[in-house]
């Protein structure tokens, strides 16, 4: 059974989340500020985190961000429409997803199982091993491991899953729409800006230069591609 962390100040909304997801068969652990939810983590085993951001004592970009110091787990913001530069900023810093306020109880349980599904992959022991290389980046997918020049890289669940894509099919140009619909497994819809700000992320962790990529980079008007050549 997986355990879902819901952390949101609103206690009505958190008792709302608490109904949609036990009915689904998940068991949860309600905290009500970041402080709370960071002490959460610690005490029980999370598999994934419903994070709201405007929250008293320790909000909840701050709290993703100490969360990313030490875990992978899926973080899945909650924010208000009014939230968009906090939606980009929380995704620069590690949150694999989110979900806008007031939101659709189907649409959370739907990002909740597309979450779970890619962090029980990335961990699955039973996946048959596969080694992939493009220039000094290494992608060993038995052992769920990046390195770059030799030197182990952390990545999100995402970040793993684009890195994978498109190194399995180097040189082969991605829109933005394929790989959220890969990735993801979910319609792309105004997906663009989600799917640049994780291979920004991505950049930062492989690339020597992030402002000058020789390995993931884009093609202008068409998407993102893993350079064979490096140049």
């Amino acid at each position: 059974m997986h355990t879902i962390l819901i952390c949101d100040d609103d206690k009505d909304i958190v008792s709302a989340l608490d109904i949609y997801l036990s009915s689904e068969g998940y068991k949860t652990v309600k905290a009500y500020n970041g402080n709370e939810a960071l002490r959460a983590v610690e005490q029980n085993e999370i598999h994934l985190i419903l994070m709201d951001i405007m929250m008293p004592e320790l909000d909840g970009i701050r709290a993703t961000a100490k969360l990313r110091e030490g875990s992978n787990v899926p973080i899945i913001l909650l924010t208000a429409k009014s939230e968009d530069n906090d939606k980009i900023l929380g995704l620069n810093i590690g949150a694999d997803d989110y979900i806008t306020k007031p939101f659709n109880p189907l649409e959370v349980i739907a990002r909740v199982k597309s979450q779970l599904r890619r962090y029980t992959a990335l961990g699955g022991a039973e996946k048959a091993p596969g080694l992939l290389s493009v220039g000094p980046i290494s992608l060993d997918d038995g052992a769920k491991l990046v390195t770059v020049d030799g030197e182990p890289v952390s990545l999100t669940p995402i970040e793993y899953n684009i890195l994978k894509l498109l190194m399995t099919h180097p040189g082969q140009v991605f829109s933005s729409a394929q790989i959220y619909e890969q990735v993801w497994n979910d319609p792309a819809y105004g997906s663009e800006n989600t799917v640049a700000v994780h291979i920004r992320h991505l950049r930062e962790k492989i690339e020597i230069n992030p402002a000058e990529p020789r390995y993931l980079k884009v093609v202008w008007g068409l998407g993102y591609k893993m350079d064979k050549g490096g140049i």
